[in-house]
């Protein structure tokens, strides 16, 4: 089942085309509350403590199948035992090409879906690259997933945004102690892979990867300016997607052409950037211009991602903070030889009502998991009754 155009598709529609969707979309979907519609049930309200505080747990990159590694689920299972998070955020590439049968594919979300609902803390999942590398042999593509998230009782993921790019672009608002929305947590689908051809011509020398469209962008400008609009007030927000933009690549080394070690040195001043970069940044081909929108609206104050599991770095870039999770599955690729699973962990956010927040990352290694390059394969969990 499909409940958006695909990215291919969007690309031949044309440019006409494409400003027609995004104002559409935007018209008829961009308020504040559409986001929290749902197929299946009604979704928790997430809401600040009374200490005024919200801890987000950001997992990325879980990715495997239905026997998933047991210290994939060990580190999800102990990190959220620990933090004792407020939201659970799983960041793309859920799963891998592995599964064989929808089964299967249901078997591989649940495993690290499962310590999450077995905690009761509320969670939400968007969408990398790898998640539909089964479809064509199992079926199941990003839409009957996320209908399979919103069945279990602790997910917050709304339907998203309808008639633009992706599957469950969304905002998910975070209520203060006065009941109104005090912070916002956005999910942005950044696809998959770029199209074979665009007007005859191929990627070669270029990023293959998928990257945020016009219209995902549009669907962001006018969702913000109709969440202050309600809130009487710019509310601040966290954006989560799985490939990074452009501008992670930028501030590494406060450059765009020039990529020294002298470089970098320089931007880890300017930008105050901590943590590793252990591979080159794989965005698209474009750049989106989704960071030239979140500075216009001021509203989002991060932007993190996934995908490249061994970068674990972030920093401020003219006032927003881009960085990444690192890698949280030990089924997928790492550094490699004896250090291979050294930077398997999630990322942790520690917000305050008034929109501030403070990161930090959670290792494996501190958490007393195995990081021995042998693999633990594991019985899938049992399913929920209903599935």
């Amino acid at each position: 089942m499909t409940t958006a155009p695909s990215r291919r598709s969007m690309i031949t529609a044309g440019a006409a085309g494409l400003a027609a969707t995004a104002l559409s979309a935007g018209a008829a979907d961009a308020s504040p509350t559409h986001g929290l519609r749902r197929r299946h049930g009604h979704a928790p309200r997430l809401s600040f403590r009374r200490d005024g505080s919200f801890k987000i747990v950001q997992l990325n990159d879980t990715q495997d199948d239905e026997t998933t590694d047991a210290r994939t689920i060990e580190l999800v299972t102990k990190v959220i035992a620990q933090e004792e998070p407020d939201l659970v955020v799983f960041v793309g590439d859920n799963i891998n090409g592995g599964p064989d049968t929808g089964l299967q594919t249901k078997q591989a979300l649940n495993n690290v879906i499962a310590p999450v609902e077995a905690a009761g803390i509320p969670w939400a999942a968007q969408f990398g690259n790898h998640d539909e590398d089964s479809t064509s042999k199992t079926g199941m593509d990003e839409s009957d997933m996320l209908e399979f998230f919103q069945r279990y009782p602790h997910n917050v993921n709304p339907d998203g945004a309808r008639r633009i790019t992706g599957t469950g672009n969304a905002v998910v608002p975070v209520r203060g102690r006065d009941g109104r929305t005090a912070f916002n947590v956005w999910l942005l689908d950044s696809g998959r892979y770029a199209p074979d051809t665009i007007a005859g011509q191929d990627f070669a020398g270029y990023p293959d990867w998928d990257w945020l469209r016009a219209d995902q962008v549009e669907w962001y400008l006018e969702t913000s300016r109709q969440a202050e609009r309600a809130a009487g007030r710019i509310v601040p927000g966290v954006m989560f997607i799985h490939i990074p933009l452009w501008e992670h690549r930028f501030m590494w080394f406060a450059s765009v052409d020039s990529r020294t070690e002298a470089d970098h040195a320089r931007a880890r001043v300017k930008h105050q950037i901590v943590g590793e970069r252990n591979e080159d940044e794989c965005p698209g081909p474009f750049n989106s211009g989704m960071f030239s929108a979140i500075l216009h609206r001021g509203d989002v104050t991060g932007v993190y991602c996934g995908h490249d599991h061994v970068n674990t770095y972030t920093g401020s870039y003219y006032g927003v903070h881009l960085g990444y999770g690192p890698g949280s599955g030990f089924g997928t690729y790492g550094l490699g030889g004896a250090e291979n699973h050294r930077l398997r962990g999630s990322r942790v956010f520690e917000v305050r009502e008034d929109g501030s927040w403070t990161t930090r990352l959670v290792f494996a290694r501190d958490l007393g998991i195995d990081l021995t390059n042998v693999r633990k394969p594991t019985t899938p969990a049992p399913l929920p009754r209903w599935a």
